[in-house]
């Protein structure tokens, strides 16, 4: 067993340790998440996260950053409430630390299912708690299944799109398009089909939206004929895909893909564990795209990422067959609704209403994409896509013909350079290569103007950096 550097002394005063020492009790002890451990053994010290207010974040070292990813698109409110998030916790810490929602309920978890229900679409009244997003795909895919066994049907079947990414457990990945991060796991859950995503930059040149709209129909149509329409339990996707970079739907997308749906008896469910609570400029993306669906996956901004909490929101038609006598939707999760994250949940809610966060992205949103807009004009930037307060920025290698990058370009440029430079530059964004190369930008909805100006200027200095290396 090796001992942490970290001195006894230190961690029982409450003492903060050195930023050595913590880096190298890391190194021993944390294991990351979607993390190389040699890159911080060898190449470069790991960033550690101390303190945050607003928009922006401290490391160890006193360095400054703005958080142009909000967390992982989840920190809606910002940084700066913790003293009431701590007091709201504190207060059901002192009532009822833990209670379950098995066969009984506690006062947290009905008042923040009745607020959520009253901010989704319409139809959609009932919310089962989970403890983040992964959990809430597969409590999507569960419900789907078990609904349709309780109609008398045997649907079972799953359809996602091409990148898109729903989680890392072993149902969201399945339903997930991404090869390589399926790959390591397979086999997986079966059975699951893949219909092309709404990404238009590298569609044919002259094609018009209603016929992008058309193809896109027509290939989830022949997906689901391909799979037998009768084994089909759920359709899923998101608002916006954020995987391949914030790929906005054309017009009529959602209401074709719910009336193919509706034509085989299929459900309908909207990822939104990044889309919802605001990031688009409404509660939902499912408002404003109107979608429709009858599930919806929720997580991240519930909490403003201040708690580890999702939801599952489900619509009236889904829960009429559970009503049955004897029907019961068999599934459930120890922490799922704890009266401490629904608590902090609620007290997030309160915030974003009172300090007006949604509105702040309606109204904002159309400075934040002129703003950023000029980075269309540097050589190496292909696409600005997205809405809201949610953007990626396509890379290429050559604008004119839009060639991309091969996989070893694309990691050499997003890996070993944009990351650490972004990064040294004071900005928090991520450089993804889960699909074509891009800068996926999503900064907390607390932000304005300055932060717009912070953002576009440090993007516009390094991707200027960036274009030289790659001629």
């Amino acid at each position: 067993m090796s001992t942490s550097p970290i001195a006894p002394d230190v961690a029982a005063a409450g003492q903060r340790a050195a930023p050595e020492q913590l880096r190298q009790a890391a190194q021993d002890h944390l294991w990351l998440h979607f993390s190389q451990r040699a890159d911080f053994a060898h190449e470069r010290p790991l960033p550690i996260i101390a303190s945050g207010d607003g928009c922006y974040l401290t490391d160890v070292d006193g360095k400054r950053f703005l958080d142009g990813l909000a967390g992982l698109f989840a920190v809606q409110i910002g940084y700066g409430h913790g003293e009431e998030m701590g007091e709201a916790a504190a207060a059901q810490m002192r009532e009822l630390p833990y209670y379950t929602n098995w066969n009984a309920a506690h006062p947290r978890a009905i008042e923040l299912a009745q607020e959520v229900a009253s901010l989704a679409p319409d139809g959609l009244d009932h919310v089962f708690f989970t403890s983040g997003g992964a959990e809430a795909v597969e409590s999507a895919w569960k419900i789907a299944r078990e609904y349709h066994s309780l109609r008398g049907e045997r649907r079972w079947k799953a359809i996602g799109r091409d990148v898109a990414y729903h989680g890392t457990s072993m149902g969201a990945l399945s339903i997930t398009g991404l090869p390589s991060l399926r790959a390591p796991f397979e086999p997986l859950v079966p059975q699951v089909g893949h219909v092309r995503n709404t990404n238009r930059f590298h569609r044919p040149e002259g094609e018009t939206e209603q016929q992008f709209t058309a193809f896109l129909l027509d290939d989830l149509e022949q997906r689901i004929e391909s799979e037998g329409p009768d084994t089909v339990a759920m359709v899923i996707m998101e608002p916006v895909q954020n995987a391949g970079g914030a790929f906005t739907p054309p017009a009529g997308y959602f209401q074709g893909v719910r009336e193919i749906c509706d034509r085989h008896g299929i459900l309908l469910c909207a990822d939104e564990v990044i889309t919802g609570f605001g990031r688009l400029g409404d509660w939902f993306g499912s408002t404003r795209y109107d979608i429709k669906p009858d599930l919806i996956t929720s997580a991240k901004g519930l909490s403003s990422a201040y708690a580890s909490i999702g939801a599952l929101i489900i619509s009236d038609k889904v829960a009429e067959p559970f009503k049955q006598p004897g029907a019961m939707f068999t599934h459930g999760i120890t922490f799922g609704g704890h009266p401490v994250q629904a608590a902090i949940a609620l007290k997030n809610i309160e915030i974003m209403k009172r300090e007006r966060v949604v509105e702040n992205v309606a109204d904002h949103q159309d400075d934040f994409r002129r703003t950023l807009a000029p980075l269309l004009d540097l050589p190496i930037v292909g696409d600005l896509r997205g809405t809201g307060f949610f953007y990626a920025i396509e890379l290429v290698k050559d604008k004119d013909s839009r060639t991309g990058f091969s996989d070893e370009e694309a990691h050499t440029l997003l890996h070993d350079y944009l990351s650490n430079r972004l990064y040294d530059a004071g900005l928090i964004c991520r450089a993804d290569d889960r699909g074509d190369p891009v800068v996926q930008i999503s900064p907390p909805l607390i932000a304005e103007q300055q932060q717009f100006d912070e953002i576009a200027g440090i993007l516009g200095e390094v991707l200027t950096e960036a274009a030289t290396r790659i001629r």
